[in-house]
């Protein structure tokens, strides 16, 4: 796996950095704004913030004593071209499942076996 694909992955596996990302969906932030909702300091949200940046999901920059962060939307391209690998392998798998399953199903003549009596 390539190394910003693994970061992206780990900053995704954290249920604040999904929160932070799903906000930043919304528009850009300070970080007093992304850290508004959380009962963490600000030192952990920057933190974060971080580990967003360092996958090149978001990027920060400094307006006076102010940080706004953005989403990176090509931060968000491996990680989407391997999910959607998987997604075809699978579907993909399921219907070839499918498609054996119904040339093997037995005909209904031959699922009635005949009961002695």
């Amino acid at each position: 796996m390539q190394p910003n694909l693994d970061r992206a992955f780990a900053a995704f596996a954290d249920p604040t950095r999904r929160a932070i990302l799903a906000r930043l969906a919304e528009g850009e932030a300070t970080v007093s704004e992304l850290a508004a909702p959380f009962d963490i300091s600000l030192p952990a949200v920057s933190r974060h913030l971080s580990v967003l940046e360092a996958a090149s999901l978001i990027s920060q920059e400094r307006y006076g004593q102010f940080r706004r962060c953005r989403l990176n939307a090509d931060g968000f391209a491996a990680p989407a071209e391997w999910l959607e690998f998987y997604r075809r392998f699978w579907g993909e798998s399921f219907l070839r499942l499918a498609e054996h399953l119904e040339a093997t199903k037995p005909s209904k003549e031959k699922s009635h076996v005949k009961r002695r009596r």
